[in-house]
């Protein structure tokens, strides 16, 4: 919205270079704003207003934008403006950007960075692909314990405003590892002459550079902070990490997941910038294995041709016994594997929640083998004499299909976690294929007990 108001003037004062007021009128935004704002230009557009933006500014805007616009702007942007603009970025966010270039470019544009940057973004870059490391920033306040309080209120004055998060002070021994948190609050209302070692917070929670980034985001999630320590296998301090920064790790996280559930491969992209070609192949690999699948239910229903030529009205229940099991299926396996995420349940709940889904869907079959069977009975005229054959096959069939559901949909998230793969690759559409040939065999294998 702000982006249709603003556009047609940035377009006049571009025509009549008006640059001056041109400046005056993007400085008036946040970054935020501004990168929405200019998200609808050309790159080369987009590289003039960056050029009138403060440097720090112009970092800010960057960091703003998708993957594909940052690196069409690469492209656009003069080698100077952009070693200046790589230098006053973020460290994280910059490290964001260079894992996911091709390797030349990403030594390209290393080769821009000052000395000092370039030792950050090595430094990061050298921690593991998806590791707490590569998200964290090494710009923090470090207070030795050795120090008085004055000492610290002089530290704070010379560097500061170069730091993140000052209401949490990070206290290390002489071999750097952290031994504590001084809070800022704690500091000042303190005597000057007061030892850190008697303000120091020694109950410490930390995060490692090289765990996934899925461990902090439980951390935060459980302690409820806003930025956390990050130390090396030593136990050193190496950087902190920012709830914002976990915030963007747990969309990532919840996305991919739901992509997952949804029956195809996690897109690595958003979804208008990814190539129709590699939508295809993201989707297409899964489904041609559900393809494979269903063909068992071919199978089954070739099996059983013969019942279903001496009771053909059976088939009219089909979508509903079917439908029914793959629906609680669905619903089973979708909490199961958002509670293991969340870790309300885990490995060692398996038989726990196994009983609980017996229980359950049990008895969400028996709530519509009863529906089923009281309204066969409302229109028994439809099947002539066979009405109770009918509607003991169906309700049977219900009680055993939806409890085979909740059972198959409870059971897989666990097994797949076992195996050490991702349980949100349990997706509805495998529980329901695997639901659909089961339920078609329990169907007709009641429909033989009961056929007149």
């Amino acid at each position: 919205m702000i982006g249709n108001i603003i556009k047609p003037e940035l377009i006049e004062l571009i025509r009549q270079r008006g640059f001056t007021k041109l400046r005056d009128v993007l400085t008036e935004f946040e970054p935020v704003e501004l990168a929405e704002i200019l998200g609808d230009f050309e790159p080369n557009e987009q590289a003039v207003f960056l050029r009138l933006l403060p440097k720090e500014t112009a970092a800010d805007v960057f960091e703003f934008f998708d993957l594909d616009t940052q690196e069409c702007l690469l492209e656009a942007l003069g080698r100077d403006q952009l070693a200046e603009l790589l230098n006053e970025m973020d460290p994280d966010d910059r490290t964001a950007i260079l894992e996911e270039l091709p390797d030349n470019v990403s030594s390209r544009l290393l080769d821009l960075l000052n000395p000092s940057e370039r030792k950050i973004a090595d430094e990061l870059l050298g921690y593991p692909e998806g590791s707490i490391g590569r998200i964290m920033i090494p710009e923090y306040v470090e207070i030795k314990s050795s120090w008085k309080v004055q000492d610290v209120l002089n530290h704070l004055r010379n560097c500061g405003d170069k730091k993140e998060s000052l209401h949490q002070l990070y206290v290390t021994d002489t071999m750097g590892k952290l031994i504590g948190l001084l809070r800022l609050r704690n500091l000042v209302i303190a005597p000057l002459n007061t030892d850190v070692s008697e303000l120091l917070d020694s109950q410490i929670i930390s995060l490692n550079a090289t765990d996934k980034q899925e461990v902090a985001v439980t951390i935060f999630q459980k302690y409820d902070r806003t930025v956390l320590p990050v130390t090396d296998t030593n136990s050193c301090l190496v950087g902190v990490v920012t709830v914002d920064d976990i915030m963007d790790v747990a969309e990532e996280e919840v996305t991919e997941d739901f992509q997952k559930m949804g029956g195809m491969e996690a897109l690595e992209a958003p979804y208008l910038s990814l190539p129709v070609f590699q939508m295809i192949r993201k989707r297409g690999g899964w489904l041609v294995i559900l393809f494979f699948g269903q063909q068992l239910t071919v199978f089954a229903m070739e099996h059983i041709k013969g019942d279903l030529d001496k009771m053909i009205y059976l088939i009219s229940f089909l979508p509903l016994i079917i439908s029914s099991g793959g629906n609680t299926g669905s619903q089973t396996s979708t909490l199961i594997i958002r509670a293991l995420a969340t870790h309300e349940v885990s490995l060692q709940d398996t038989w726990k929640v196994l009983v609980r889904e017996l229980l359950t869907s049990f008895g969400l079959g028996l709530i519509l083998a009863l529906l089923s069977f009281s309204l066969i009975f409302v229109f028994k005229s439809h099947f002539e004499s066979a009405y109770l054959s009918v509607a003991l096959i169906i309700s049977f069939s219900l009680l055993g299909v939806v409890t085979l559901g909740g059972l198959i949909g409870g059971i897989f998230p666990f097994l797949l976690s076992k195996l050490k793969f991702d349980p949100a690759v349990c997706s509805s559409p495998f529980v329901t294929t695997l639901i659909d040939v089961s339920g078609l065999l329990i169907y007709f294998q009641i429909a033989r007990l009961f056929m007149p």
